[in-house]
């Protein structure tokens, strides 16, 4: 049953209560991923304790239970609880969820399988020749090997190379060709594996053998990075690569085919579908710290095997044990993103700013210096004139205004997300322009007529208070294009999540409650 499954998880919240508390509520998702959970008690003394215990093995009973019973996984679920033994457990599908951090409230999914497409699938192909050369690049491998064993004082055990029946079958699975260099590469060797043992022949990523690569680039489908939810997501941005418009700005793309990892989820790969200005079988670094965007490394497997010889030749290379690590010459990149406060000399590289804290009105007019500025945050800061921001590819955009005059974004050809506050009631209208807005957090905002709302029909997420949405549901004027919207009440319950969610048109019937008492748990 699952009241005799609760009931354990009750007992763990009061145990841990602080003295004179009155009040606990735990918020918790669970499932085959595991736990999570947030919440708080409160006390007489204070108002607000945060942190309850997770429960792990119960939580887990609790939702292996919901699982076979209602065929939800993961389980979202609200348990509340008092000094006296009264509990009331909510509990829903994961359609609906706590969202934590600033802001908090509840997300409700009603598009599980819509994600936002990120801008490089739309971006202008490369139109230009690949520069690998099958020949050179197996004369430099060769000569790389040689000049390894030199320094090692042996060679290096490779595996025997792929035949050419193993290079086609590989391309048939992958979809693509291989680019002529790295095939070339295979005829010699099949990846740089024996056995568990690698040499890291790629400046310390292992090559990998063609069933490793043919693995991961179907255990990641499509090409596309994960999708870590619209909470996270709605307002990202894909930084541009250096050089510019080389690579595709996305997390993951189907023409990477990743052909070398540091074993730590970061890959290098070879670029088969480049941008306007990049070649095919270029290089790229893409994978779990890339979620910014990936990186350009060179433009052929062939030229990443000159720039090797050079380090070898210019000594720039340590030794430990049987392995070699070459260093790269220092450098110090022109800064991309700026967290804190407003630079005194903005760097024409920069494509995000984070300015925290600001003690003045911020003026934005510096920022036209940043001709690639994608992303602008201003935290907990303000401003009063968003003209500079026309002139700027800005596509999140995150600001506390004080004169309430939007008509500066109208039109903008770049705008994805817009999170406002503000000081002084705003006109929504000019929002109606903007032809890329897709994500939009109003919580924060006074806007006298959200109504405007429903004229935006490619909106897919929205963030709102209860009171507007309130307005909005009222009026029948809820934007017709939402995957995705967020209930922006700290206090908040999750039943007031499903009633505002069925508003949306979630079925939300089968919601569970259950509630019962404990003998007194103490206060």
């Amino acid at each position: 049953m699952v009241d005799q499954a609760v009931r354990p998880i009750v007992e763990a919240i009061a145990a841990k209560a602080p003295s004179g508390w009155t009040h606990a509520v735990m918020h918790g998702l669970a499932g085959r991923g595991g736990t999570s959970v947030t919440g708080g008690y409160t006390s007489r003394r204070e108002h607000w304790h945060a942190g309850v215990p997770n429960p792990y093995e119960e939580l887990m009973s609790l939702a292996e239970k919901l699982c076979k019973d209602r065929g939800w996984e993961p389980v979202s679920l609200e348990i509340q609880c008092r000094p006296s033994g009264e509990y009331r457990l909510v509990a829903f599908n994961d359609a609906i969820t706590r969202v934590t951090g600033i802001g908090s409230g509840f997300q409700v999914v009603l598009e599980p399988d819509y994600h936002l497409l990120q801008p490089g699938l739309h971006q202008e192909p490369g139109t230009a020749a690949p520069t690998g050369d099958s020949e050179l690049a197996v004369d430099r491998f060769h000569a790389y090997l040689e000049r390894r064993a030199a320094i090692l004082g042996h060679s290096d055990e490779l595996p025997p190379p792929a035949t050419a029946a193993a290079i086609d079958e590989a391309e048939r699975r992958l979809g693509r060709r291989l680019p002529t260099d790295l095939r070339a590469l295979y005829t010699i060797a099949d990846g740089d594996g024996v056995g568990y043992e690698n040499r890291y022949l790629f400046q310390g990523n292992a090559w990998l053998s063609l069933e490793n690569l043919v693995a991961e680039h179907t255990v990641w489908s499509a090409g596309e990075r994960p999708w870590y939810g619209w909470d996270l997501e709605w307002d990202a941005v894909v930084f541009d690569a250096t050089p510019t418009n080389t690579v595709r700005r996305c997390g993951g793309h189907p023409g990477w085919l990743r052909f070398a990892t540091s074993e730590d989820g970061n890959f290098l790969a070879v670029d088969t579908a480049p941008a306007r200005n990049g070649r095919p079988g270029q290089i790229i670094c893409t994978g779990r710290d890339y979620d910014d965007g990936p990186a350009y490394v060179g433009d052929s497997i062939t030229s990443l095997l000159g720039h090797y010889l050079e380090l070898l030749d210019q000594g720039a290379y340590e030794k430990h044990g049987g392995y070699i690590s070459l260093l790269e010459p220092a450098c110090d990149p022109a800064p991309q993103q700026i967290i804190g406060d407003s630079p005194d000399e903005v760097p024409p590289t920069l494509q995000a700013i984070h300015i925290n804290d600001a003690t003045g009105l911020v003026d934005l007019a510096p920022l036209t210096a940043a001709p690639s500025l994608r992303r602008l945050h201003l935290n907990r800061s303000t401003t009063a004139d968003l003209t500079p921001v026309r002139e700027l590819p800005v596509e999140s955009l995150r600001i506390t205004l004080d004169d309430g005059n939007l008509t500066p974004l109208a039109g903008h050809p770049h705008l994805a997300s817009l999170d406002l506050t503000t000081t002084v009631p705003a006109d929504l209208t000019p929002l109606r322009t903007v032809p890329h807005l897709r994500g939009l957090d109003l919580s924060g905002a006074d806007v006298p007529d959200p109504t405007v709302l429903a004229d935006l029909t490619d909106l897919r997420y929205l963030s709102l208070t209860g009171r507007q949405w309130t307005t909005l549901l009222n009026d029948g004027k809820v934007p017709p294009t939402l995957a995705a919207a967020r209930l922006a009440d700290p206090d908040a319950t999750l039943d007031d999540a499903l009633a505002w969610a069925a508003r949306l048109g979630l079925n939300t019937e089968n919601a569970l409650r259950v509630t019962g008492i404990l003998k007194s748990i103490g206060g």
